[in-house]
């Protein structure tokens, strides 16, 4: 099935894959979580971010977001 992408920007590609268009099977190589307050990760160009006050939970209750068994 034919996709149509538009306009877009990569700054840049540290160790990922960049996929467009169709696609069969996709699966993580590699998992990782990160914690960041309001406004940690924001990129791109003129960002302006106005927070008073930020507070950020990392209490993880399940053992296993995102497995990797089964991916080759």
């Amino acid at each position: 099935m034919p996709s149509a992408v538009g306009p877009l920007k990569i700054n840049s590609v540290s160790g990922g894959v960049v996929n467009f268009g169709d696609s069969f099977y996709l699966a993580p190589k590699s998992t990782s979580k990160t914690s960041a307050g309001a406004g940690g990760f924001n990129t791109g160009d003129f960002i302006n971010t106005n927070i008073g006050w930020s507070s950020t939970n990392t209490n993880d209750p399940d053992g296993v977001d995102q497995p990797l068994a089964g991916n080759a």
